[in-house]
C-alpha cells in the first residue's frame, strides 16, 4: 500500500507553458476617478435627495442630447461623442445613488446607451482594439454603473430584478418565463456562483460579468422551453428550464438575433431551426466538455461553443469579436486547468456581437453584491499571484484522486457522473478544489469586512472598495494559522 501510494505520487508531466493571445489587457486605470465618484456620493447623500432634483434633471437632459446626436449618423469608435457620454453618465451615477426613487430613469438611459452602442457598432471593425475597447467601456462599465447605484438603495427600497431592453422581434415558437417571451433561439448568458465561474468571467482581456451560455428550445406543438447547454460535468445536456434555474445564477441576460439580418429576412425561423439542431446533438451521441476551449472542433464542446456550433450549422458565425486572453497570470491559470486555446469564444464576450439585441436582463440586490464581491476576491488573486504560474495542489492529496478519477473513469462508462468530471485530470481537479476553497475563504472574510465598511460608513463599499478589501481579506487568509 505504501509502495502504491509513492507511485501515485508521481506528478504528471506539465504542458509547455502557454503563449497567450499576444493582446494587451484592458484596464480602467482610473482609481482617483473612483474615489471621486465616492466623494460626490458622500456629498450628494448628506445634501439629501429635494435638493438634486435639478441637477440630476439636467444631466439626464444633457446625456439625452447626446444620444440623440450619436443616433443621427454612423461615428467611429474613437468619436469623442462616446467619450463625452461616458462621462456624463458616470458622473451622474452619485447622484442617483443618492436618490435611488430615480434609479428607472437610470437605468432607462443606461439601457438607451447600450442600444445606441450596439447599433453603431454594426459597422465597426469587431476585432480592432479601439472597437472592443469602446463597447467594453459603454457596455460594461454603464452595467458596474448602475449596479452600484443598486447597490446603494436603502434595504426598504423594493428594487426590480428584471431590466427589460430592446423587444426585439421573433417569428420562433415561444413561451413567457421569468417576466420575459423567451423565443426558440435566444441565448442565455449568465453567471454561476462558484469560484470557478468568477474566475471564467473575469479572466479576459476584457474582464465581464458572466462564466455561462445556453441555447433555448421551445417546441413548436407543446410550447414547453428547454435549454441545451454544457457543463463540466455531464458535457452537453438538454435541462428543463426549472432545472437550469435551479444551479444557482447570480445574473441572467436574453440575447436575441437581430430580426433585419438578411439571413433572418430570408428564413425567419432560422434560430428555431439552429436551436432545433442543438436539441437533437446530444441524444445522438454524447458529447463530452471542452476544457481546452478549442471552438473550432465540436467532438467536445465547451458552454459557449454549443451555441455557436448550433447557429454555425444554419450558416451564421457568432462571436464576430474573439475572446481573447493574454495576461502571463490568467493564461498560466487557465492552462493549469487544461485550457489550450486562447483565442476563443468567452461567455462575456457574446454580448457585444453585433449581430445580437439585448432583450432583458435579471439580477437582485442579494446575489449581485455576492457577484461583486467574488470578482474582487478574483481580480486581487490575479493580479497579486505571480506571472506565468499556474494552480497549485495539495500533491499529497493526488493518489486519493487517482483513485477517484479511476472510480469516475468507470461511472462514465455506465453514463453517470463521477467526483472527478470526465476529461478532467486528477491534478486538475485537486487544482479546482484548492481554488475553491481559497476564493471562498477569502470571500467569507471579504464580506465581514464589508458589513464593518457600511456600519462605520453608512454605505455599501462600491467596487473600487471591495477590491481594496479583498486584498486586506486575502492577507488575512495566508496569515492566518
Amino acid at each position: 500500500m505504501a509502495l502504491l501510494y509513492l507511485l501515485l505520487l508521481i506528478p504528471e508531466r506539465e504542458p509547455p507553458a502557454p503563449s497567450g493571445a499576444g493582446r494587451q489587457p484592458f484596464a480602467w486605470n482610473q482609481n482617483a476617478y473612483w474615489s471621486e465618484l465616492e466623494r460626490l456620493f458622500i456629498q450628494a447623500r448628506n445634501a439629501g435627495c429635494e435638493t438634486l432634483t435639478d441637477r440630476i434633471d439636467a444631466a439626464v437632459s444633457d446625456s439625452q442630447r447626446l444620444l440623440d446626436d450619436i443616433s443621427a449618423k454612423p461615428l467611429p469608435p474613437e468619436d469623442a461623442a462616446f467619450t463625452t457620454l461616458e462621462n456624463h453618465l458616470f458622473q451622474l451615477a452619485p447622484l442617483m445613488a443618492a436618490c435611488p426613487q430615480r434609479l428607472p430613469d437610470y437605468s432607462a438611459l443606461l439601457t438607451r446607451t447600450r442600444a445606441q452602442a450596439k447599433h453603431q457598432s454594426q459597422h465597426w471593425e469587431m476585432n480592432a482594439p479601439p472597437t472592443r475597447q469602446r463597447l467594453y467601456r459603454l457596455l460594461s462599465g454603464t452595467r458596474l454603473a448602475l449596479e452600484e447605484v443598486m447597490l446603494q438603495a436603502p434595504a426598504g427600497v423594493d428594487l426590480p430584478q428584471l431590466t427589460l431592453c430592446d423587444n426585439e422581434p421573433s417569428g420562433t415558437p415561444a413561451a413567457d418565463l421569468l417576466g420575459v417571451t423567451l423565443h426558440s433561439g435566444d441565448i442565455l448568458v449568465s453567471r454561476g456562483g462558484a469560484p470557478t465561474s468568477a474566475l471564467i468571467a473575469r479572466g479576459n482581456d476584457y474582464p465581464g460579468s458572466f462564466s455561462h451560455v445556453a441555447l433555448v428550445h421551445v417546441d413548436d406543438k407543446t410550447g414547453r422551453a428547454c435549454v441545451i447547454e454544457s457543463h463540466i460535468e455531464r458535457g452537453v445536456a438538454v435541462a428543463s428550464f426549472e432545472a437550469y434555474l435551479k444551479d444557482r445564477k447570480l445574473r441572467i441576460m436574453v440575447l436575441r438575433l437581430r430580426a433585419d439580418l438578411p439571413t433572418l429576412k430570408a428564413d425567419p425561423l432560422l434560430p428555431h431551426k439552429a436551436a432545433s439542431l442543438a436539441l437533437e446533438a446530444p441524444g445522438r451521441h454524447h458529447i463530452p466538455y471542452d476544457f481546452a476551449l478549442n471552438y473550432r472542433d465540436h467532438r467536445a464542446q465547451f458552454c459557449s461553443e454549443v451555441v455557436s456550433a448550433a447557429y454555425e450549422q444554419v450558416g451564421l458565425n457568432l462571436w464576430m469579436g474573439l475572446s481573447f486572453v493574454s495576461s502571463p497570470t490568467v493564461t498560466a491559470w487557465l492552462a493549469s486547468l487544461g485550457a489550450r486555446n486562447f483565442e476563443t469564444q468567452e461567455p462575456a464576450d457574446l454580448e457585444y456581437d453585433p449581430q445580437l439585441r439585448v432583450v432583458a436582463e435579471w439580477r437582485d440586490r442579494a446575489t449581485l453584491f455576492k457577484a461583486h464581491a467574488d470578482d474582487a476576491v478574483t481580480d486581487v488573486m490575479l493580479a497579486e499571484a505571480k506571472p506565468g504560474v499556474g494552480l497549485d495542489y495539495r500533491d499529497l492529496l493526488l493518489p486519493f484522486a487517482r483513485a477517484a478519477k479511476a472510480y469516475s473513469a468507470v461511472l462514465n462508462l455506465c453514463g453517470k457522473v463521477g467526483p472527478v468530471p470526465e476529461g478532467m485530470s486528477a491534478t486538475t481537479a485537486l487544482r479546482v478544489k484548492k481554488y475553491r476553497h481559497e476564493h471562498a475563504a477569502i470571500v467569507a472574510r471579504l464580506l465581514a469586512l464589508a458589513d464593518d465598511f457600511q456600519s462605520k460608513r453608512g454605505y455599501a463599499p462600491p467596487y473600487w472598495e471591495l477590491v481594496r478589501l479583498a486584498r486586506q481579506a486575502k492577507h488575512d487568509f495566508e496569515n492566518t494559522p
